[in-house]
């Protein structure tokens, strides 16, 4: 089986096409993806709570309704290339998408690992391509397939209505939150800017994220994808985040500007360990195909066949492999209908210690 890595090739890319950039659209959803998935941000779940606690219970609800659209991924338009000075600015920007980008962005959240299922034709056109899509939405769960059916249906409304929502949750706790780490993050920006124009790209890398390297004319990236990007003739977008850590997002689907957006330093948080150092020290997780269903369960509950596609595997290999972790107490499993879905159990996970689960979680 291949490794595990996505790379970013910048060959004959200019280095001032190469920015480190600030973003409020990509720091409010990571907001909202720890309130979405509070287990996976510890040191936030004092925020997390307090900021649930205040909101309106109808603000609360819609919150609770779309929260698939970043808790486990974001649709590639909510994770800008090209930040804007505020975030009407960046709304503003994904209200100019064409309808047939926005929605084959948009159903990223609703139909899982199956991506490129979904890219061949559009649905908003193909009959088959949107029942493909309603039906990958369907296993994901109820308000997935109730997303994707409204969107298939009349995309401007529900664009308005997302973006209403993200509006409602500037006013109600963004703003707030956003006075107190822009300062930071425009901080850590520019010092990665100044340490590609003074030591050269690599070394700016090295500040990143130990999970990010340059070899030659590639940009390396640990990630749960095995895929291939290129930003000749674009560039490449770093956007650091607070709220983000520790996690490592990427968009790197064909027709976007590539976009990394890393954990900002911080002076009190020690560095996450590589993925191969934590391999060796768990026995348990040794087995590398069993060690990649972890990191995908990590992201959100995924059926077998899920992720049989996504890992080009049989399904009952998949089924031997999900029931060690079960026994071992790493996963857990809801039947709904006719679906059976299998989650990382964070806090089971936690208990082998923090660099574990950091590497998962990237």
């Amino acid at each position: 089986m291949k490794g595990v890595t996505l790379t970013i090739d910048i060959t004959s890319l200019p280095a001032e096409r190469i920015a480190f950039a600030v973003s409020p659209l990509a720091e409010l959803t990571s907001m909202l993806h720890v309130l979405a998935e509070p287990g996976h941000h510890p040191a936030l779940s004092g925020w997390a709570t307090a900021t649930l606690a205040g909101l309106k219970p109808a603000l609360a609800d819609r919150l609770l309704e779309a929260e698939f659209l970043w808790r486990s991924s974001r649709a590639d338009f909510l994770v800008p290339g090209r930040p804007g000075p505020d975030l009407a600015a960046e709304l503003d920007a994904v209200d100019r998408l064409g309808d047939e980008v926005y929605v084959a962005a948009a159903l990223v959240t609703t139909c899982g690992s199956s991506r490129l299922s979904v890219k061949r034709a559009s649905p908003l056109t193909d009959p088959a391509a949107a029942d493909r899509a309603v039906e990958l939405a369907q296993a994901r769960g109820p308000r997935q397939a109730a997303f994707a059916e409204r969107l298939l249906a009349d995309p401007p409304v529900v664009r308005a209505a997302v973006r209403e929502l993200l509006e409602a949750c500037a006013d109600a706790f963004f703003a707030d939150a956003w006075r107190q780490v822009e300062h930071r993050l425009a901080a850590d920006a520019r010092h990665k800017s100044e340490l590609h124009a003074r030591r050269g790209l690599a070394a700016a890398l090295t500040a990143v994220s130990p999970a990010v390297t340059l070899d030659g004319t590639r940009i390396l990236l640990d990630k749960l994808q095995d895929n291939h990007t290129s930003a000749e003739g674009d560039g490449v977008t770093f956007i650091p985040s607070v709220y983000g850590r520790p996690h490592l997002l990427t968009v790197h689907a064909p027709g976007w500007r590539p976009v990394v957006q890393y954990p900002a330093a911080d002076r009190h948080d020690a560095a996450p360990l590589p993925l191969d150092l934590v391999r060796r020290r768990l026995d348990a997780l040794a087995h590398p195909v069993r060690l990649r269903l972890c990191r995908t369960l990590a992201r959100g509950a995924h059926t077998t066949g899920e992720l049989a596609g996504a890992w080009e595997l049989s399904a009952p290999e998949v089924s031997r492999h999900l029931a060690v972790l079960k026994r071992a107490g790493l996963i857990t499993t809801v039947r709904r209908g006719r679906y059976v879905r299998h989650s990382l159990d964070v806090s089971a996970t936690a208990t082998l210690g923090a660099d574990l689960l950091a590497s998962l979680l990237r």
